[in-house]
């Protein structure tokens, strides 16, 4: 079985080196004023692997243990899953490397990249795709017919998730600010409620004069609504948005690391574990991910950084 060490620098005091011989005396001589670091190693005996609720997946834990298996597998290090209330509470345990691996969604890595060591190597792929984006939804009887009647309309309700998804309202508000909307809350009345779902029924329930969601999270409530996509127009999409993410708490060493994302990487290799990632969060693959690549949310998260924290 493998064993990986997660590396903790100490600052040793500095000291004035003796001499041992002129070999070492040359070897060392660098080090003579200046201060030692020693490497000191604890163990990794287990992985956790963070989660969060979502819509699709009731009980992650227990949908997650063929995953949990491959990657024990893959490293040689038993791997446990753990949900969390909500990203917050993942971001802290990845911040504080209480957990090692977690399933970031774009804004929630920015965030916790911000706040913490923590590296994003891998996401999602759905249909097809690295990226998502988000829409516009009106009713369907609805007056407006694209982005600029929104722009252009006084007085509307914006019903969304809520302030801190990354599709619900960062990527569509960066939109309104850069079509010259000033003030977003003296622009619209704003209706937070907390989900998707939520957003959507807003407009069938007449709360609301527009949403903005995932697209397209009419499927979501297709079962119990046939005829939602009749009910509910798209009048708009945003720009591209980054999936969410396989993201790594950077404290470890840099061979465990590697380990896990090349693990993850070949998970399309294994029907289970890929069958798994599926039913949580309905990943149809997964690819290399750079942090560069969040930049985008990142500049949508500054813009909006005060009304977050």
């Amino acid at each position: 079985m493998k064993k990986y060490s997660k590396w903790i620098l100490s600052l040793m005091a500095a000291g004035v080196l003796t001499a041992c011989g002129a070999e070492d005396a040359t070897e060392d001589n660098n080090a003579t004023d200046s201060a030692t670091n020693e490497e000191n190693t604890e163990e990794y005996e287990e992985l956790i692997m963070g989660f969060v609720p979502s819509s699709d997946a009731e009980n992650i834990a227990d949908n997650a243990q063929p995953l949990a298996d491959y990657l024990e597998e893959a490293l040689g290090i038993p791997v446990t899953a753990q949900v969390t209330t909500d990203y917050v509470g993942l971001v802290e345990a990845m911040r504080t490397g209480q957990t090692q691996i977690g399933f970031l969604p774009a804004f929630g890595y920015v965030q916790a990249a911000e706040r913490g060591d923590i590296e994003v190597v891998a996401k999602s792929i759905r249909f097809g795709s690295g990226s998502y984006v988000a829409q516009y939804n009106v009713p369907a009887d609805s007056d407006i017919q694209d982005f600029d009647d929104l722009v252009n309309s006084e007085g509307l309700v914006w019903a969304f998730p809520g302030y801190s998804s990354t599709s619900g309202y960062l990527f569509p508000g960066v939109e309104f600010l850069n079509a010259g909307i000033d003030d977003l809350e003296g622009k619209f009345q704003h209706l937070e409620v907390q989900g998707h779902d939520n957003a959507l029924l807003q407009l069938l329930d007449g709360n609301a004069d527009f949403a903005t969601t995932f697209d397209d999270a009419r499927g979501n409530l297709s079962d119990e609504i046939e005829d939602i996509e009749d009910q509910i127009r798209v009048v708009g999409y945003t720009d591209p948005i980054p999936n969410d993410t396989v993201s790594l708490y950077g404290g470890m060493p840099d061979d465990l690391k590697e380990d896990i994302t090349n693990a993850f990487l070949s998970m399309e290799d294994n029907e289970e574990a890929l069958q798994a990632m599926h039913e949580i969060y309905e990943w149809d693959g997964i690819e290399p991910a750079e942090d560069s690549e969040y930049d985008i949310v990142r500049d949508a998260y500054e813009a909006f950084e005060d009304l977050i924290d």
